[in-house]
């Protein structure tokens, strides 16, 4: 009985803590960026779908599901500049094969001229914005994979 118990909880609280995430524990801290990157206001998206897509989510909610909040952070370097895009649910993100559509067309992964990638896990949606070989995507990447695993 004790172990049920314990087992019991102890899945509790693995579960508990990716449905207990909020848009600010994603979102990179100070420390947590890489040198040589800096805060920027306002959106720098590589290509203007992800942007839009921010900035008129509403627009899609019949098709993705209703947003309870949204943030972006951007970032720049001298080599490289970009931002995140952070999206949190009413419920269950549903929009995959609309948003692979909208941010890559008809070829249905990043390329070159459309490298945007995103995560969908839950009632979150992330989208990076960066070229590919951009170290704050990857230390971004690390961290939502983390905490969202």
């Amino acid at each position: 009985m004790k172990i049920t118990i314990a087992l019991s909880v102890l899945f509790l609280s693995f579960t508990t803590t990716m449905f207990s995430q909020t848009l600010a524990d994603l979102k990179l801290k100070n420390k947590e960026i890489p040198k040589g990157y800096t805060f920027n206001d306002g959106n720098i998206c590589v290509t203007p779908q992800a942007c839009n897509f921010y900035t008129d989510i509403e627009t899609y909610s019949n098709i993705v599901g209703i947003v309870k909040s949204k943030q972006i952070q951007s970032f720049k370097n001298k080599a490289d500049s970009g931002s995140i895009m952070y999206f949190e649910f009413e419920h269950t993100f549903k929009g995959d094969r609309f948003l692979q559509g909208l941010l890559w067309g008809k070829d249905g992964q990043p390329t070159d001229e459309r490298p945007e990638e995103y995560l969908a896990k839950g009632k979150f949606l992330i989208i990076w914005s960066f070229h590919p070989d951009s170290k704050i995507k990857e230390k971004s990447e690390a961290k939502i994979e983390a905490l969202l695993q």
